[in-house]
C-alpha cells in the first residue's frame, strides 16, 4: 500500500501531494517538510530506495521535479519505482512534456 505521493522540485517546493490514507494536516505538513529534506539532502548518484519510520521512501528525479513515494515495509520498492515511472510517462502523454512548469500552471 503506498500512503501518499508527492512531488516537489529542487528547491522543495511542493507542486503535488496524494494522500491514500487520512491523515491529519498537521501530520501531512511533517511528512512533507521529512521528505524534502530526506530527498534533497541525498547525493545524487546514490540509491532512490530510503528507509523512514515504518515505511520505504522511494523516489526519482525527472528533469527538475522529484517523485516520492512512500511504501509500506513489506512492498517491493522496485515496483513502486516502475510505478512513478509509468506515472511520469502518463504525465508526459497527458501534458506533451513533464515539467515543472506544467505542474505549477493552475488547472482550468
Amino acid at each position: 500500500m503506498m500512503p501518499f505521493l508527492l512531488l516537489f522540485n529542487r528547491q522543495g517546493k511542493l507542486r503535488l501531494q496524494k494522500w491514500f490514507i487520512p491523515t491529519s494536516e498537521r501530520e501531512k505538513k511533517k511528512v512533507i517538510r521529512d521528505m524534502v529534506m530526506l530527498v534533497l539532502s541525498r547525493p545524487q548518484r546514490t540509491c532512490n530506495f530510503v528507509q523512514w519510520k515504518d515505511l520505504k521512501i522511494v523516489f526519482k528525479r525527472y528533469a527538475s521535479l522529484y517523485f516520492c513515494a512512500g511504501v509500506e515495509d513489506s512492498d517491493n520498492e522496485l515496483l513502486a519505482l516502475e510505478v512513478l515511472h509509468r506515472y511520469v510517462e502518463l504525465l508526459d502523454k497527458y501534458f506533451g512534456n513533464t515539467m515543472e512548469e506544467y505542474m505549477s500552471k493552475p488547472a482550468y
